[in-house]
């Protein structure tokens, strides 16, 4: 059965429509303190560019084998080339990748020394794309949507000005028009403008802020209670919270039930990017019409997986594929 299912993933097609960026990794040794000030000299021995955001939760759909777009608009500056050579050299498409002289490409560079990363510096523009790039985006979508088999809509949402409750709105129209499974992986700003989409993942932290109330979250009972009636309230089919080594918990709305499954033992790394496979596994079992628990379960195992290795990277199919039948959940 496992083989069946990894070998339909092939079959996919997903739209990734977010916030794309590059994680850089600048990595060298400390071996004195600046006299300028009294701070570490980090003398660089490499850099590595890696593609972040969206373009990773792409990377992990197509690691698993399936087709990935994705959608999304990067600035018209010194890094737009950087970023468009990650994606060739990744074999992901740019057609639905815009450029605007208003937009930053996100950058987030990682200072390392001794397998310890020092310091981080993100360079960005948080600001909501205008008007015309909203609607050069969308019709690029509905596009897609109308000429390639589409088989689910995943949003990457990470605050950083692509997304806004109009755009949402109009897309999640879209697919439902053209009964189109819609995921989500959502942050603060627009975490209550994802009306009736499939599934809903955010972590814990997502879920406090997005919540805004006082809830217990240490008392299972209580948080899954609280995730119900915001399921419901937000008509999704399902709501699945990543836990952190707590786990995940995932409310079944149609079902009326709850389900629970404890995080697996792990050497961590580093927790970058897990929410990224997280999403991308949890859209291709959704398409394959497995139980939203055993959905769960994969996810929580496909995100501690990921979680082992430095800095951010996608799931590898065939380690994957071991390691569920290895806990024996398909």
């Amino acid at each position: 059965m496992i083989e069946k299912i990894f070998e339909n993933f092939k079959k996919y097609t997903i739209l990734v429509i977010g916030d794309v960026m590059i994680d850089a990794y600048w990595t060298g040794s400390v071996n004195r303190i600046s006299p300028e000030s009294p701070v570490p000299v980090l003398e660089i021995k490499s850099r590595d560019y890696r593609l972040g955001g969206a373009a990773n939760v792409a990377l992990n759909l197509q690691s698993l084998g399936a087709t990935p777009i994705l959608c999304s608009i990067i600035g018209k500056d010194n890094h737009e080339n950087l970023f468009l050579d990650l994606l060739k050299k990744n074999n992901l498409t740019n057609d639905a990748i815009f450029s605007s002289p208003q937009r930053t490409t996100t950058m987030k560079y990682r200072m390392i020394a001794n397998h310890s990363q020092l310091l981080r510096v993100d360079e960005e523009n948080r600001q909501e794309i205008g008007l015309e790039e909203q609607q050069q985006l969308f019709n690029k979508i509905e596009k897609l949507i109308t000429t390639r088999s589409v088989d689910a809509i995943i949003f990457e949402d990470y605050d950083k000005g692509l997304l806004n409750k109009e755009l949402i709105a109009k897309i999640v129209d879209l697919a439902k028009k053209n009964k189109i499974i819609v995921t989500v992986d959502p942050k603060r700003k627009n975490f209550h403008h994802y009306q009736g989409v499939t599934l809903f993942k955010p972590n814990l932290k997502e879920l406090k802020e997005g919540f805004n109330q006082e809830t217990d979250f240490s008392n299972l009972q209580a948080l899954q209670e609280a995730i119900k009636e915001f399921a419901e309230k937000m008509n999704f089919d399902f709501l699945l919270t990543t836990l952190s080594e707590k786990g995940v918990t995932v409310y079944d709305r149609k079902e009326d039930k709850s389900y629970h499954h404890n995080a697996y033992l792990r050497q961590i790394a580093d927790v970058s990017g897990a929410g990224d496979t997280v999403i991308a596994v949890s859209t291709l079992l959704l398409i394959e019409q497995l139980p939203i628990s055993q959905i769960a379960a994969i996810a929580n195992l496909a995100g501690g997986i990921v979680c082992e290795y430095a800095g951010v990277v996608p799931i590898k199919k065939e380690e994957l594929k071991q390691q569920i039948l290895k806990n024996k959940l398909i």
